[in-house]
């Protein structure tokens, strides 16, 4: 029989048992608390290592303002338009811990160097500079007492708060006498400290550029040692070589980014003080040409002070641009078109003449080969007129065009099928209610015209009676003519298709659509369909002569046409890096057959019976074109006492060669008289003359071609002889 066990051994085993217990989870206490520092170590190290390391080398990556030449801008036969000029500069670079006392010290040192404008200092400039010369002085402008009660008054403000208002006071303050005691030498170095504080830290501001001397340039360099932060470097001036405002126009590193577009640019890692495009061309293609900056790794020691800098990417200049424009060709346009406007300014009755443009576009794909906007300025002093150039004004401004719609009204009453090919109409006056309307070539008898006569001849009748048709109208002589308001929409959906009251697409900013008239009475319905109700641009009709030429397809006119790497000496192009597609925006609905059909008529323009009889005889090219004349013009310029002045406004479009067309125009001279009924067909004019320079222009360019051609074919047999003879020798 099996003992009992004793108390005593009994405490003992319950002994033994809880130390184990608690050794056991001692030891796995322990385990746990390893396990925790080793998976923690390894997350520091794996994870987060590359994070501390940075943190323990205080880097930091930022874009380096250094000064890139903005790409070139040439015209399509490789002539530089707009160029860069290096200049000497000066610039001086912060960092976050300089102070202002140091760039004080250092502006100082400079002025004592270079010679510094001071026209640029600001009220506020000379009162934070008086606040930093004078800090025990201007701290008794406003007593603790006086700020005691500022703080019991706006109990509600923060400390911040408070000091701002503190210092607002103190800086209005600051006497007029105490401003004016500064002396030259001091606003001197005034202007250069301003400069130094405008720039962001690690980014080189510019303190002196253009006009830095030789000598100024040689000072600074031999003392930059002696100068934390100024630098002297190479800045580049925009240089344009050209007079055409469709290129545009950049700020200066002293305008910088414009107000207006400051966050647009600083949220793409822009400076304030970067050279921006602000219109036309260098703003539409500001990325191209912009450049890359220079990205550099700053790396900082514990304190923050920077130990070391490293290039992580070196600028680049910006894409060299090619304009589908050709400049010669433009040049002898603007010349052509100012000529003529100088010339009818001296009619009688073009008092509110002043200003015309041509177009010329590539048909195909859209190119635009010349745009020649001209406006007639008077000299205050001399009372000249002198010609501005207006060439955005080709997409910026609209008038009323006249009979050169037609081309599409009667292409939108084949499409809607309330005009067939070749269909005949009886051209006469019409009456509605006591008002008539009637052709120029008739007017009073009854003529019968097919489609293509009324083209030639510009049927207004024809027009009308299409207009009619649109809106459901029938027409009863001398009584009222109710009209379906409908028919103000189908014809100027239709016209839209052509590239008329609508955007053409072209890459340059600004684009205007033109007025659309909001009146839906009958007689505004027939005026619409012979151009006398919207307003349209001369690029808009030289789109629209372009769809009709190319067999229905509008296409959007581009300026650029190739990107280029930036080119090695400025003379020849850089490697190709894109060419600009052609964009097609809409197929007319009308088949070719219509369309072929109002060509015919545009052909029979230049006919003995046309509009424009015999005006391209022996031409050694063909032509199809349309004109037109707005006689019920309003006056809408920049001489608001004759605004709504009736006027005349005369336009012309076509395409050529016929065959194969390979230019299409557009020529508009709003306001040229303000008599209605007599009145110079210089429109027709310029037509001619301009045709007649295009095709000279590339005549004599094959033939410098073909003897370019000759003497290479020369030099090579040249070549080739002595490479023999020397053969014989051997």
């Amino acid at each position: 029989m099996k003992k009992p066990m004793r108390k005593t051994d009994q405490a003992k085993i319950r002994q033994r048992k809880h130390i184990a217990f608690r050794m056991n989870f001692l030891f796995f206490s322990i385990f746990i608390l390893f396990s925790l520092l080793i998976f923690r170590l390894g997350y520091l190290q794996i994870v987060k290592g590359e994070d501390y390391k940075l943190e323990l080398e205080r880097t930091e990556e930022i874009a380096v303002n250094t000064s890139v030449p903005r790409g070139r801008i040439y015209d399509r036969t490789g002539k530089v338009l707009v160029d860069n000029e290096p200049k000497n500069a000066i610039t001086y670079t912060k960092t976050t811990s300089t102070t202002s006392a140091e760039m004080l010290d250092i502006a100082r040192e400079l002025a004592k160097l270079i010679e510094q404008d001071t026209k640029r200092i600001t009220l506020g400039d000379k009162r934070d500079y008086w606040i930093l010369l004078h800090s025990e002085e201007a701290a008794l402008k406003v007593p603790p007492e006086e700020i005691a009660k500022i703080r019991k008054k706006n109990d509600k403000l923060t400390e911040k708060e408070i000091q701002k208002l503190v210092n607002q006071l103190t800086r209005e303050r600051i006497t007029d006498e105490e401003l004016e005691s500064f002396s030259k030498d001091e606003l001197e170095v005034l202007a250069i400290y301003r400069e130094m504080m405008s720039g962001y830290a690690y980014s080189p501001q510019i303190i002196k550029s253009g006009d830095v001397s030789e000598r100024e340039f040689a000072a600074v360099s031999e003392r930059l040692s002696e100068l934390p932060g100024v630098n002297t470097t190479t800045d580049w001036q925009r240089v344009k070589l050209s007079d055409n405002t469709i290129i545009g126009s950049t700020t200066s590193p002293i305008q910088g980014i414009p107000r207006n577009r400051l966050d647009y640019f600083l949220a793409r890692d822009y400076s304030r003080n970067d050279r921006v495009g602000v219109s036309y061309f260098e703003q539409y293609y500001e990325e191209l040409l912009k450049g890359q900056k220079t990205i550099v790794k700053n790396v900082k020691d514990r304190t923050g002070r920077v130990v070391e800098t490293k290039t992580v990417r070196e600028g680049e200049p910006g894409k060299d641009l090619v304009l589908s424009m050709d400049s010669e060709l433009q040049e002898s346009l603007e010349e052509l078109v100012s000529d003529k406007l100088l010339n009818l300014k001296k009619m009688s009755t073009s008092g509110l003449l002043d200003r015309a443009f041509l177009v010329m576009l590539n048909p195909n794909n859209g190119e635009v080969l010349a745009l020649v906007g001209k406006q007639l300025v008077q000299n205050e002093e001399t009372g000249k007129w002198e010609i501005r150039d207006y060439a955005f004004g080709t997409f910026t401004s609209a008038y009323e065009v006249g009979s050169t719609v037609k081309l599409a009204t009667v292409l939108t009453g084949y499409n809607q099928k309330v005009l067939k090919i070749g269909e005949v109409k009886i051209d006469e006056p019409i009456y509605i209610g006591s008002q008539v309307k009637r052709s120029l070539f008739n007017q009073n008898g009854r003529v019968a015209i097919n489609d293509i006569e009324a083209l030639g001849k510009s049927s207004n009748v024809y027009m009308f009676r299409i207009a009619m048709d649109l809106g459901d109208a029938v027409y009863r002589p001398h009584k009222g003519l109710p009209i379906n308001i409908e028919g103000f929409e189908r014809l100027r959906q239709s016209y839209a298709s052509f590239g008329l009251g609508v955007k053409t697409g072209i890459d340059l900013p600004g684009e205007y659509t033109g007025y659309t008239g909001t009146e839906t009475i009958s007689g505004k319905l027939l005026d619409f369909a012979i151009g006398q109700f919207d307003t349209y641009t001369p690029l808009q009709l030289a789109q629209y002569v372009s769809t009709v030429a190319n067999g229905g397809y509008r296409v959007a006119p581009r300026v650029l046409k190739e990107v280029r790497e930036p080119s090695p000496d400025g003379e020849t192009f850089g490697p190709l890096l894109q060419e600009t597609e052609t964009t097609v925006l809409n197929r007319l609905p009308n088949t070719d057959a219509e369309i072929n059909q109002v060509k015919k008529g545009m052909l029979y323009t230049y006919s003995p019976r046309g509009t424009a009889p015999n005006l391209f005889a022996g031409a050694d090219y063909t032509v199809a074109g349309k004109t037109g004349t707005a006689q019920s013009a309003y006056y809408d310029g920049t001489d608001r006492s004759k605004y709504g002045t009736k006027t005349v406004n005369l336009t012309h479009i076509g395409y050529a060669p016929v065959e194969a067309p390979e230019v299409a125009f557009s020529i508009v001279i709003p306001n040229i008289s303000t008599n209605r009924s007599k009145y110079p067909h210089t429109s027709n004019e310029i037509a001619r003359e301009a045709l007649d320079i295009y095709f000279n222009l590339k005549k004599k360019r094959m033939e410098e071609q073909k003897l370019d051609s000759a003497d290479l074919k020369i030099d090579r047999q040249k070549d080739k002889k002595e490479a023999d003879n020397k053969s014989v020798e051997r």
